[in-house]
This record gives C-alpha cells, sequence and structure tokens, in this order.
C-alpha cells in the first residue's frame, strides 16, 4: 500500500522504530499486506521528531537504538500528555524478565520478541489499534 493512502482506508497508522533497515522492512511489509498505513524512524530521537506530524494509533519500538533509546524514548512519549495515551508495543531481542518488567515501567502496552512471528506480530498491532478505538 502507498503511504499516501487516505488514513480512513487504512486500519491504522503505524510508527515503526528500529535501527535496524531490515527489520523495519520486515514489520513495514508484513503490516502494509494487512492493510495498516506505516511511517518509519530509525532510532528514539528520530520518532519524537516525527510523532507530532504523523500521529500515529500505535507505535513498534525496539530497546537498543543508537542516540535515544526505547525504553528513554517510551518514557517521553508517556511524559507528553500528546502522546501519553499512544498505544506502544516493544519489538525486540531483549526478552528476560528484567527487560519486560523495565518496558512495564516504561509504560509499553505489549511486548513482540525478536525473532518474531508475522502473525503475532499483526495480532499485536491489531489488538492496540482495536484498545486505542475504544
Amino acid at each position: 500500500m502507498a503511504a499516501s493512502l487516505d488514513r480512513m482506508e487504512a486500519l491504522g497508522r503505524v510508527l515503526v522504530i528500529d535501527d535496524s533497515e531490515v527489520i523495519r522492512q520486515l514489520i513495514t511489509i508484513n503490516l502494509e499486506l494487512e492493510g495498516f498505513e506505516v511511517v518509519t524512524a530509525v532510532d528514539g530521537q528520530d520518532a519524537l521528531d516525527k510523532i507530532h506530524e504523523v500521529q500515529p494509533d500505535v507505535v513498534t519500538i525496539d530497546v537498543k537504538m543508537p542516540r535515544m533509546d526505547g525504553l528513554d524514548t517510551v518514557r517521553r512519549l508517556r511524559a507528553d500528555p500528546r502522546t501519553a495515551g499512544l498505544k506502544i508495543a516493544m519489538v525486540t531481542a531483549s526478552a528476560q524478565e528484567v527487560d519486560l518488567r523495565r518496558g512495564e515501567t516504561a509504560g509499553v502496552d505489549a511486548y513482540v520478541t525478536k525473532p518474531f512471528d508475522p502473525d503475532a506480530l499483526v495480532r499485536t498491532i491489531r489488538d492496540l489499534v482495536e484498545r486505542k478505538a475504544s
């Protein structure tokens, strides 16, 4: 689907934040095939620079990234009244119990571990879009 897809036609707009181009492309392809509009960012700072223009319904974010990591980015999004209610899915290889607790404390709504099952990722994003809408 084209990035210029009318927002009303898409299932929702997702901002994919990951420093790996391969992961960004993989997530983008899977979500676009299911009808989501996708915008990408290369790290937390890039995401914060774009977030108000993009106005996503859901964010997927990695933990380990240059300039600003995912947890710090999530904390900043939660601290801003304009993005405090944004649905956030952490998509990361950091999947130990301590990592899950850190994500939960920062304000992550869902956790998807890498390598991820594309169907599970899409289900998670659909669920977050539906939760945002209700």
